[in-house]
């Protein structure tokens, strides 16, 4: 069967999507809601996938159509996806629970990267403390959600959909082989401040607080348990800790496979625009290799940085 340039292209990521055949048939025909052989049928191209499933797979994976078929020529198509996370739709879990699977897939490339640049905590490290990742919610739903009306901290409360797919979310992150961290020096002060302020017009309680802080007291104990090791004492998976000494005004972050390669830039706290353009994507990871210049690494090497920043930070959370 001949194709068009931009389905083959189309095909070949469908392909790459899985390591394992198995997985990717198994994913398509919940996507697609077909049967196997019809799955199979299209996968050995005897059929081609209508235009509805392609924009199904386009939809759930992430996939620019436009830059596969050659639309917007000179230009890197970014895009954004906007969740309620504090109670998700059936549509919106199940997109999260796919963005789950492909990050658990990650383990089957020894050679999978994740490298994240960040002014605030990533939600892959505050996922796995309640209060924490409450709080990251709370500061969310405040600045962008209703303008009409103000709420507590207190009613911040993430169904039991939502918690266990931060948890999923939590174990999975840690699945990847090599992951890297360049903080903003300042990262946890800009915390720090952030709850004083919600403290000081009464929306967080003391007690609330006192949570909280417990939170990032552990927080910061496991971080310097990864920082001395260089791994996730879980799953042994290498992991590099940075300071930028330089200020950084936004987060960015790439996750980059020997088949797939993703690039993000995190707005709005919880959400980020994204593109699998490659050029984009090289771009993406050059720079932010660069920044390491002008980093100081606290994992595994330079101990005295190490014991000296984790100090600090300990001291912040203490005064508050």
């Amino acid at each position: 069967m001949e194709h068009n340039v931009w389905y083959d292209a189309f095909k070949k990521i469908v392909l790459n999507k899985y390591p394992k055949k198995t997985q990717l048939v198994r994913v398509l025909i919940e996507l697609l809601s077909l049967e196997r052989e019809a799955v199979y049928r299209r996968l050995r191209d005897e059929v081609p996938f209508t235009a509805q499933e392609m924009v199904t797979l386009a939809s759930a994976w992430d996939i620019s159509l436009d830059e596969i078929m050659g639309i917007n020529v000179g230009a890197v198509s970014f895009q954004m996806r906007i969740l309620n996370y504090i109670d998700p739709s059936e549509e919106e879990v199940n997109f999260l629970q796919t963005v789950i699977q492909s990050i658990e897939d990650l383990k089957h490339f020894p050679t999978a990267e994740y490298m994240d640049i960040c002014n605030k905590l990533p939600r892959q490290l505050i996922a796995g403390y309640d209060y924490l990742n409450r709080f990251h919610l709370f500061k969310w739903m405040y600045q962008h959600g209703n303008e009409e009306e103000t709420f507590p901290f207190a009613a911040i409360n993430p169904s039991q959909e939502k918690i266990k797919i931060t948890e999923a979310y939590c174990q999975a992150i840690k699945q990847v082989p090599n992951t890297s961290f360049i903080f903003d020096s300042k990262i946890f002060h800009y915390l720090i401040k952030d709850i004083k302020y919600f403290c000081s017009i009464y929306l967080i309680t003391e007690e609330e607080k006192e949570l909280i802080k417990k939170d990032i007291l552990d927080l910061l104990d496991y971080l310097q348990e990864v920082a001395n090791k260089g791994y996730y004492p879980e799953t042994q998976n290498k992991v590099n800790l940075y300071i930028s000494q330089l200020k950084i005004p936004t987060g960015y972050s790439y996750t980059s496979t020997p088949e797939v390669s993703v690039c993000y830039i995190h707005v709005f706290d919880k959400l980020e625009i994204y593109s699998h353009n490659a050029d984009m994507v090289a771009n993406f990871m050059s720079w932010m290799q660069l920044k390491k210049r002008t980093s100081i690494q606290i994992s595994e090497v330079d101990a005295k940085s190490r014991i000296e920043f984790f100090a600090a930070q300990r001291q912040l959370v203490e005064d508050l």
